[in-house]
Formats: structure tokens, sequence, C-alpha cells
């Protein structure tokens, strides 16, 4: 998740544990217009084997239907599902089995599975750095069920619901950019994965244009500290939100917060 960034720096923001491992969040956001409840990712969910349980560990009481009850919603209450890529752990969630486990569904049977066509085709066929991370089992269903869509350049669900796209993660990632009266929160997903990543060279190992990550971040916090962006994290355990400024080294963190502390 740091790439080469040592140990002895990111530990102070990840502690690991005995295997080297780190906790993570797969924090979703739910958009409530009124006539459409748009969610944004859905985490990895629950369907994989034990071999793959392997290596990511699922820890806690959360999940994203306990998440969304909690809020006073059911998953057939979900119309979009807004997906930023096609990577396992922000599409896994929106598969299961189906009840005789003979095939796949997707969890939210009243949605449309938003994506942008350059990441599908992408996933699809995977190339071999990426092979892990895109699983047909998470995909195919999408397109098969007639449930999905794919969202274009110029294209919206919603006029304060929009994206700006990035190449650095993955291709054409999305990065939703939302207006919530005089605020506006941008959906970090995979471009800074924690507070801890705001760093400009703290690029994840997982990046396959690393470079371009760079330069897509910068442009992005930039952007955000001129304007007073919120920016919400998908996967720092700690940190929910966080406000950015511009200091003599670069665009910083400024506060951190949770999104109901704001909106």
């Amino acid at each position: 998740m740091h790439g080469v960034v040592p140990k002895s720096l990111w530990q102070r923001y990840n502690p690991a544990d005995e295997k080297n491992m780190c906790n993570w969040a797969m924090r979703c956001l739910l958009i409530d217009t009124g006539e459409r409840r748009i969610l944004i990712d859905n985490g990895m969910g629950d369907k994989q084997d034990e071999r793959f349980f392997g290596f990511y560990y699922l820890n806690g009481d959360d999940s994203l239907q306990k998440s969304l009850e909690r809020a006073g919603y059911g998953l057939d209450d979900i119309t979009d599902n807004w997906l930023t890529h096609l990577h396992f752990d922000h599409c896994g969630g929106g598969i299961q089995w189906n009840k005789d486990r003979t095939g796949y569904e997707p969890v939210f049977r009243n949605a449309k599975y938003h994506t942008h066509k350059k990441q599908w085709d992408w996933a699809i066929h995977p190339n071999a750095r990426e092979k892990a991370s895109f699983l047909q089992e998470n995909l195919l269903p999408m397109e098969e069920s007639g449930h999905l869509n794919f969202i274009e350049e110029g294209s919206e669900l919603h006029p304060d619901l929009s994206f700006e796209l990035v190449y650095g993660h993955t291709e054409a990632m999305m990065i939703p950019k939302i207006k919530v009266g005089d605020k506006t929160v941008l959906f970090m997903a995979d471009l800074c994965a924690s507070v801890a990543h705001l760093r400009i060279a703290w690029v994840m190992g997982y990046d396959i244009r690393p470079l371009d990550t760079m330069i897509e971040r910068k442009r992005i916090l930039t952007e955000a500290a001129d304007h007073d962006y919120i920016l919400f994290f998908e996967h720092d355990a700690q940190n929910e939100c966080c406000t950015v400024k511009h200091t003599e080294k670069g665009v910083a963190v400024d506060e951190t917060f949770a999104l109901s502390e704001v909106l």
C-alpha cells in the first residue's frame, strides 16, 4: 500500500501487525438525492473462497448491509451503484451467490451498475500486473444480468455529481465530485488511499503508472486546497475525511473529521 516508502516512515500512519499486515477500511458513500440512492463502490463482498481470505482478512462487525440498515436503507433501495474502478475491493460487494449457489446475481436488484467503458475493457481483458485484482465473477454477472451501464465524459447521474478520470492507479478510474450546498466532496478512491497518501511521492505498489499518479495527485490536491474541498477516504481506517491546505512543502492535510460533522 505504500510502495517503496520505507516502513520506518509509513508505520507511523498505518501500524503493521506481526505478519506485516495493515488494517484498512472499505468505506463506501451513499448519496440520497430524493429520487435516487447512489452508492459509490461496494467493498469486497464475502463470496470468495477460503484461500482468498487467507490473504485478505475481513475483520470487525461492519458490513455494507448493516451500514445501510443503520442509515435507514435496504439493499433494494439502491438505484445506482457507481464503481470508481473494478478492482475486487471496490466492486466485489455488488455480486453474490444465488440462492442455490449455482451462479451469481446482483446484490442490488433495482440498481444499475455504472463504470467507465475504458475501465471495463481494461478489466475484462486484464494485463498480467492487475489480473489478480480483476475477478471475472465480480464483473461478468453485472453484464449478464443486464444491470451494467457505462458512464462517459459529459454524462451524469445527477447535476451535482460529476467525475474526473485518472490513469495512474488503473485505466480510467473515476474520482466522483459531489456538490452539497456550498461544499464539494471528492471521493478519493485509490488516488489517495489515506491521509498518508496525500504526500505526492507516497505511491502504492499497485499503481500501474506511478508517475501519472503523482501528476494527477498534484493537480487534484492543488484544486482541493484552492477551493476548500472535502476529501473522502475509502481506505483510511482512522480518518474518514479531511481538508487540505497549501504549505511550503506542498499541499498537506489541514483538518480531519467525519463527514457527518460538516454535512
